[in-house]
């Protein structure tokens, strides 16, 4: 736990310049969310369900919330999982 609080913590003081995470919704990865020089950047696959392509609203460094409303919007849990940059 102490180990994730010091995470949080550098991560807040200093966010990183770039980052990436893939979203996962029913077992399939349907798209990706990508922050560089503090822009964030969502992008979707090709397949990926309507109902989050038609999404418009904010896309800022609130994941969980984000995760919250791709969830609501498509019905089915989204997962947003750090990949290495």
């Amino acid at each position: 736990m102490l180990a994730l609080a010091s995470k949080v913590a550098r991560y807040l003081a200093a966010p990183p310049r770039s980052a990436l995470w893939t979203i996962t919704a029913k077992r399939r990865v349907m798209g990706s969310l990508v922050y560089e020089m503090g822009v964030w950047r969502l992008a979707w696959f090709a397949g990926a369900d309507p109902r989050l392509i038609a999404y418009m609203g904010p896309v800022d460094g609130d994941l969980l919330g984000l995760g919250r409303r791709l969830s609501a919007r498509l019905g089915a849990p989204v997962e947003l999982e750090s990949q290495p940059v």
